[in-house]
């Protein structure tokens, strides 16, 4: 009699898990089917990672442009490494001797792809050499962009995305981004140009300001420079009624680093003969470490998930290039390479997918929402991983790209997921704690659809009824 009360009860409980299971996909199908854009397409895969079972899946070995939802790949990738840990790290070296006040050989600054390198790095290094006992240069000062290739922009990228900051020029010597910053501020008088400021200071770019404060004839506010000549004249134009916030990138990255440093530097009253040039530096008996500066890489993969940084992105992808080789000059495909190995260890052949970046700007990425699934599983099983992934993911109606999403309901606080955005692209890809205590990773990859708000519904309400 026990023992058939037991197979009773273990046919009731798995009927009813099933069944659960059954009425989740059939709830999923009907909000696929009402809120899916007309003439637009979706790939949609969810696994119980408590339970280790799929649990919906819909077009999911289709393949789809990833948009930023690329950056799971590449950060999961680049964490998982035995050297992932490391921070990035510039440095400044000086070769020669020094005598009489004058430094009688070179500086060096090698460029180690830090994106996060600011004015708070650019000040350190300077410090440090006016603390040395010269003030005169003779000889030059070299930026050593050995690290990769010269190639500033991603295969696939679209060139007249330049001079917008999402895409700056890629190069192992980055400074504030490689980006300026512009804020216009109206003026007390109508019609009057309104005040203008650019961050960070340099004497490589200059400044045009043809502003009007309140003044509907002056256009729509805008800042951009003579990028189709590859020029740094920094252009704000338009009617400003109210503060105004953009930023240009600088053509280009290594350039506006060295250039500023030489400012800097006779800012301290250095007196530097010539300008820079770029050389590789060979360390000698002669070379002398005068200052570094390094960025933990939880401070790059945090921006990388909360502002979906591009730069922080491609940094990644790179630099894992350089560990997995110890080559210099390596280019994005030596990083590609490294998630390439990765999903074949789940099963996913080099055919099945195309991979040319690895934050997403690419037209030629595509992959599948199972294999974007299967990376969030794995990630999730490696918990130190997992750890630095998850508090770096944007939290649903809380802060990053999410700040202003999923403000109520069973959603609001359990997502924390990593947004992708492009031209008739939207993704949302991560993980959500259901109602039952449950950890679910999920991946919605929305296609061709020319209304990125419609595309969010829908990934919105999905994430609502799988924290249910």
């Amino acid at each position: 009699m026990k023992k058939l009360n037991w197979l009773l009860l273990f046919t009731f409980c798995f009927s009813t898990t099933a069944w659960g299971q059954q009425d989740l996909a059939l709830k999923l199908d009907s909000l696929v089917a009402r809120l899916l854009p007309s003439g637009s397409e979706v790939g949609i895969a969810v696994y119980d990672l408590t339970a280790q079972k799929p649990l919906y899946r819909y077009r999911d070995t289709y393949l789809s442009r990833p948009a930023s939802t690329m950056k799971l790949l590449t950060t999961i990738t680049a964490l998982s490494r035995p050297d992932g840990d490391e921070p990035f790290r510039t440095e400044l070296w000086y070769q020669g001797v020094i005598r009489h006040d004058t430094l009688q050989g070179d500086l060096y600054v090698v460029g180690g792809f830090d994106p996060e390198f600011d004015e708070q790095g650019m000040k350190a290094l300077v410090d440090n050499v006016a603390a040395l006992p010269f003030s005169v240069i003779n000889g030059r000062v070299y930026g050593d962009v050995s690290m990769k290739d010269s190639l500033y922009f991603g295969d696939g990228w679209m060139w007249e995305d330049t001079p917008y900051a999402y895409q700056p020029y890629l190069s192992p010597l980055m400074y504030e981004k490689g980006v300026v910053s512009v804020t216009a501020t109206p003026a007390t008088q109508n019609g009057a140009p309104a005040t203008v400021v650019a961050k960070p200071v340099s004497t490589y770019y200059t400044l045009s300001n043809e502003t009007q404060t309140r003044t509907d004839d002056a256009g729509k506010f805008a800042v951009t420079r003579d990028w189709l000549f590859g020029g740094n004249c920094i252009s704000v134009s338009g009617n400003v009624q109210r503060l105004r916030k953009d930023a240009v990138n600088m053509h280009s990255s290594q350039d506006f680093f060295m250039h500023t440093l030489l400012d800097r530097l006779r800012s301290k009253g250095i007196n530097v003969m010539g300008s820079y040039a770029f050389a590789d530096f060979q360390k000698d008996t002669a070379s002398v470490l005068v200052s570094f500066w390094e960025t933990p890489v939880e401070k790059v993969v945090e921006n990388i998930m909360k502002k979906s940084d591009n730069l922080n992105a491609e940094a990644l992808l790179y630099r894992m290039g350089a560990q997995a080789t110890g080559r210099k000059r390596v280019s994005a495909a030596e990083g590609i390479a490294e998630i390439t190995k990765l999903a074949l260890t789940f099963g996913y052949q080099p055919d099945d997918y195309k991979i040319a970046d690895g934050c997403g700007l690419s037209n030629y990425d595509y992959i599948s929402p199972a294999l974007l699934l299967r990376f969030l599983t794995y990630a999730y099983s490696q918990p130190a991983l997992f750890r630095k992934l998850y508090q770096a993911l944007p939290v649903a109606g809380i802060d990053g790209t999410l700040q202003n999403r999923m403000k109520a309901g069973k959603a609001h606080k359990n997502v924390r997921a990593k947004t992708g955005s492009y031209t008739g692209i939207n993704g949302l890809a991560g993980y959500l704690k259901a109602s039952d205590g449950h950890d679910i990773a999920f991946v919605i990859l929305n296609q061709n659809v020319l209304s990125a708000a419609k595309a969010r519904v829908l990934q919105d309400a999905v994430c609502g009824l799988l924290c249910q």
